[in-house]
Formats: C-alpha cells, sequence, structure tokens
C-alpha cells in the first residue's frame, strides 16, 4: 500500500495528529492504508518543510549537482539515517536519496534536475541496424539505465535510446525488430542470433539488479549500524 489515493488535507490531518501525540506512526498509518514508511515519509517532509512538504510532489522539485552530492556524502559519512538526511536537505522521498547513492556509488554523474546539464539529450539521432540497437540498450541497462553515457558512447539521440529501452522492457527483443514493410526481412534474427542477443540482455539485467541489490545492502546495513 502506498500514497496514492490520500489528498493533502488526509496526509496534512494525520501527521498534525501524530504531532499532538494521539496515536503511534503504526497505528495512524493502519488507520489510512498506507505503509508505516510512507508515513514515515510525510512526517520527514512536514518536519522539513512544513506543511508545504506534503504537497510537494519530487518529481516537480529541482535540485542542484552540488545538494545531490552533498546529501549523498552525509549520509555516506553518517551524519543521519535517511529520514535524517531527508529532512536536513528537504528531499521528498528516502527512494530518492537511495538512487543518488547508487548513481554515486557507482561512479557515474550526479545531474542537475530540472533542465540543467541536459545539453547531451540534444544529440542527433542517427540510422543504426538492429545489432547495434541491441548493442546500445544493453549496454544502457546495464548502466542502471545511464542514458547520458549510452548517448556519449554510441551517438545516437535521448529520444532513440528512450524509446529502444521502453520497447526492450514490454516485449524483448522482439520489440526491437522492426517489421514495417522491406526492413522485415531485413531484421529477422536466426534462433542462435535471437539466443545470443536474448544472452547479452540477460548479463546486462543482472549487471544492473547487482549493482543495485549491492547499493540496498550497503544501505541497509549503515541503518542497521545506526538503528
Amino acid at each position: 500500500m502506498g500514497r496514492r489515493g490520500i489528498s493533502y488535507d488526509k496526509k496534512l490531518e494525520a501527521v498534525e495528529k501524530y504531532k499532538r501525540g494521539e496515536g503511534s506512526q503504526d497505528s495512524i498509518a493502519r488507520e489510512l492504508g498506507v505503509h508505516p514508511a510512507s508515513f514515515q515519509q510525510w512526517i520527514a517532509n512536514y518536519e522539513a518543510m512544513g506543511p508545504l512538504g506534503l504537497a510537494i510532489r519530487h518529481t516537480n522539485n529541482r535540485y542542484s549537482v552540488e545538494l545531490k552530492i552533498a546529501a549523498v556524502e552525509a549520509y555516506l559519512q553518517g551524519e543521519g539515517s535517511l529520514i535524517d538526511i531527508c529532512k536536513k536537505y528537504c528531499l521528498s522521498s528516502k527512494k530518492q536519496l537511495i538512487d543518488w547513492i547508487t548513481l554515486y556509488n557507482g561512479h557515474k554523474e550526479l545531474r542537475a534536475t530540472g533542465g540543467q546539464g541536459r545539453r547531451i539529450y540534444m544529440t542527433k539521432g542517427r540510422v543504426t541496424t538492429l545489432d547495434e540497437q541491441i548493442e546500445i540498450v544493453s549496454y544502457c541497462i546495464a548502466k542502471g539505465k545511464d542514458y547520458d553515457a549510452a548517448i556519449e558512447k554510441y551517438g545516437v539521440s535521448y529520444q532513440q535510446i528512450y524509446i529502444w529501452v521502453r520497447k526492450y522492457e514490454e516485449k524483448g527483443i522482439d520489440g526491437l525488430i522492426d517489421k514495417r514493410g522491406k526492413r522485415k526481412q531485413l531484421d529477422e534474427m536466426t534462433e542462435t542470433e535471437r539466443l545470443q542477443a536474448e544472452n547479452k540482455m540477460l548479463k546486462a539485467e543482472n549487471k544492473q539488479k547487482e549493482m543495485e541489490i549491492a547499493v540496498l545492502k550497503k544501505v541497509q546495513e549503515i541503518e542497521r549500524r545506526r538503528g
């Protein structure tokens, strides 16, 4: 269960009820039908930003590269729990911070949110073969969907990579095969080619999962030590 469907007024009422000492986090979360971690995040947002913190959607927030790095390093240096760091830097979700930690630990560039640092996305697209698309998508997935890195390495556009990754996630290798008109015969794959492509994608997905699991384990261990 999550926060979807809970109005701003309901969130505010629940948090203020908790602040008045009229229930525990768990009991109030149960009343609302939300996960206790979600309610804990509401409290953190309220304490960091006031009532407005319950209305802000994190997808609309803008964060500088400096803030992202400061938040990640503060957490890794033991300056507080995930919730503590979210409160300190006015972040609206723990997942957001964990995502930044994943990028940071993967030695990837943390880019500013909200339109800054996106010049690379203006790269023009180019004609590609099916083999190239498979190579590019597998690289992008293995890098944790690092579209910028794929754009720099292969010289294709953000829109191209985004569409290819989405098609692959929806239909697998078949999603990358263009079956329109004359392209159909050119792009048909033998069984061996298909297995090779699927194996490459599987390795990329496993690499991404291993990276995510490693980061989550590290975060969980830090949280246990601080608990």
